[in-house]
């Protein structure tokens, strides 16, 4: 294996803390549904995340300046931030937060749990992800697509016309989350920081104008808390949230960095129940069951570990 391949996987020391940082990355995740709620009260969806990407953006440059680190200059290096930043938050961001004004914080949750799935789809596209697909991998596939069917299926019976198409803006958040690590491992070279910088960056030139055309945001009188919860959104859900990711990028590869969503979705039903008095039917109960079930199939396959070890 190449040097740079061996610095991409931790070795048994420090897996602990890839692990504690995933698990960190799911909760501060999980929490940007509720908080995505509060803002959209008051706050239109492209205004929100344009908010959220700009003052994340000037935070992580701030950062990484004072840690002594300096931006790429490569026109090449800039369209390949610009590709990741509307992957992982320009378009991911607004389909989450358009769908959830249509639908419950903890469903948005559920349905975007689905990322490890896609990216397993995708590896199935290729020869070397045919390699290693087993058994246990296209259960785990079946049993998270049944699991979306039917959270979708139950509360699409309710009468709710946007509801369908607000539920696939999420799975549409997912297939970009499941794409943005993908293509973020071209960026193994870059300090984390940075690669957040620039990709934050990108991501706010994406939403600003968009923001400014569609929804007029100096027209708007949001409230303390909304206002409040964009700042959540942007310092920790995005700026933290984003070093933390780029790191685990490196470390797990995009299914282990991916792996974490089942966590961010049970977090995210547990705190529109509790903080928004969201109604949690069985349906959802069930179909949240059926995709945790089939991502801990997918990421727990005998043959990644196997894979992992011919290639260390």
């Amino acid at each position: 294996m190449s040097t740079q391949a061996a610095q991409a996987k931790p070795g048994p020391t420090d897996l602990a803390l890839e692990i504690g940082l995933l698990l960190l990355l799911s909760l501060i995740w999980g929490s940007s549904f509720t908080l995505i709620k509060v803002a959209l009260a008051t706050i239109p969806p492209f205004t929100m995340v344009a908010a959220r990407v700009t003052i994340a953006a000037i935070l992580l440059i701030c950062i990484a300046t004072a840690q002594g680190h300096s931006l790429p200059r490569r026109i090449s290096v800039w369209l390949a931030f610009l590709v990741q930043g509307l992957l992982q938050s320009a378009l991911p961001f607004t389909l989450i937060s358009w769908g959830e004004t249509h639908i419950a914080s903890g469903l948005a949750g559920v349905l975007n749990a689905t990322p490890p799935i896609f990216v397993l789809v995708i590896a199935m596209m290729t020869v070397r992800g045919r390699r290693t697909i087993d058994g246990q991998k296209i259960l785990g596939v079946g049993l998270g697509l049944a699991g979306v069917i039917l959270t979708i299926g139950f509360d699409a019976r309710q009468g709710l016309e946007a509801a369908p198409l607000a539920q696939a803006a999420v799975l549409g958040a997912s297939l970009c989350y499941a794409l943005a690590p993908i293509w973020g491992q071209r960026f193994s070279c870059l300090p984390a920081i940075v690669t957040a910088a620039g990709a934050m960056s990108c991501a706010a030139i994406l939403m600003l104008p968009a923001a400014t055309v569609l929804e007029h945001p100096w027209t708007l009188a949001p409230t303390a808390q909304a206002l409040a919860a964009v700042i959540g959104l942007a310092v920790v859900c995005t700026a933290l949230a984003m070093v933390i990711y780029f790191r685990l990028i490196r470390t797990l590869g995009p299914l282990g960095t991916t792996s974490g969503s089942y966590l961010r979705a049970g977090l995210a039903v547990a705190l529109g129940t509790a903080l928004l008095g969201e109604r949690f039917t069985w349906s959802v109960l069930a179909g949240m069951a059926l995709i945790l079930a089939g991502v801990i199939a997918v990421t727990a396959s005998p043959s990644r570990r196997h894979g992992e070890k011919q290639t260390g």
